[in-house]
């Protein structure tokens, strides 16, 4: 997942009109036009920095004679000091971006820095952490940057890119011959025979199913150890297999262990903290 020059600028255009709105009423009525200022953004706590050319969008979209230099680049791992970008000029455009700069780049790095924890977590392993479709409105594109700058992968996209036949698909088709997991995936390859199919399975009958069919990810929902190594032994590498529910920080190495293929993970996306990020004026 890569950012468009154009999907930037449209966030942050979006962002700074919701915010600015009429005028930014402190700053014009305190600050003299002819003020500068040179200010750092800096890390204050250790991280994994995702978006910072929101943040500088943010300040150059607002004024082109603001000067900006970046001190990282997204990915970098940053100790707490650490300046992540200086920005210099004209006070009243620094002062009115400020919010809308730090609230991207502090909520992109808090998804980067808790995948970077998952993916630690799943080292010297061959599993490999994956995103979902929890993500917050519209910022779809953003967080799932924001994971592969964490080292994370990312799943589907949308619900366009990858056909992936769920516990209620199967429940409309549970009374299908020879069974439901063999007649969607039979429907699924007729429809979009470029797409890959995963099929969700809650118990190991349905992963017998899902190997017969001969999907091409097993999505194996909700099961225990026990049963995720049954699993992984009844495919046997006859697909490939992505453990989902009741994954967290300090179940994800025994989860990985078990010889999955994949583990997804929703909260690295929809539950990530903001994590801490100033601007910090400089005299």
């Amino acid at each position: 997942m890569e950012l468009s020059t154009e999907e930037i600028q449209r966030a942050v255009r979006a962002a700074l009109a919701e915010d600015i709105g009429a005028g930014d009423v402190t700053t014009l009525a305190t600050v003299p036009k002819s003020a500068t200022l040179s200010a750092a953004m800096v890390a204050r706590e250790p991280l994994v920095l995702a978006g910072l050319a929101l943040a500088q969008t943010a300040f150059r979209e607002l004024d082109h004679e603001l000067i900006i230099a970046p001190h990282t680049t997204d990915g970098d791992h940053c100790d707490a000091g650490q300046i992540l970008l200086r920005v210099s000029g004209p006070a009243r455009s620094i002062l009115t971006a400020e919010r809308v700069a730090l609230n991207f780049v502090q909520r992109l790095t808090g998804v980067a820095t808790l995948t970077a924890q998952f993916v630690a977590q799943l080292q010297g392993t061959n599993c490999q952490l994956l995103d979902t479709r929890k993500t917050t409105p519209g910022w779809r594109h953003f967080e799932k940057y924001a994971v592969k700058c964490g080292g994370g992968r990312n799943h589907r996209v949308g619900l366009y890119d990858m056909v992936l036949i769920k516990d209620n698909h199967l429940a409309a088709l549970r009374h299908e011959p020879p069974n439901a997991i063999a007649a969607a995936v039979q429907r699924a390859r007729a429809a979009y025979p470029d797409l890959k199919v995963e099929v969700e399975a809650d118990t190991l009958d349905q992963v017998r199913q899902a190997v017969a069919a001969r999907a091409d990810i097993i999505l194996l929902d909700n099961m225990s150890l026990d049963e995720l190594r049954a699993a992984v032994a009844i495919v046997a590498g006859r697909a490939q297999t992505e453990a989902s529910g009741g994954v967290n920080l300090q179940t994800a190495r025994a989860i990985a262990e078990t010889g999955v293929n994949f583990i997804s993970v929703g909260s690295i996306t929809h539950s990530a903290r903001a994590v801490d990020i100033a601007l910090d004026f400089e005299s």
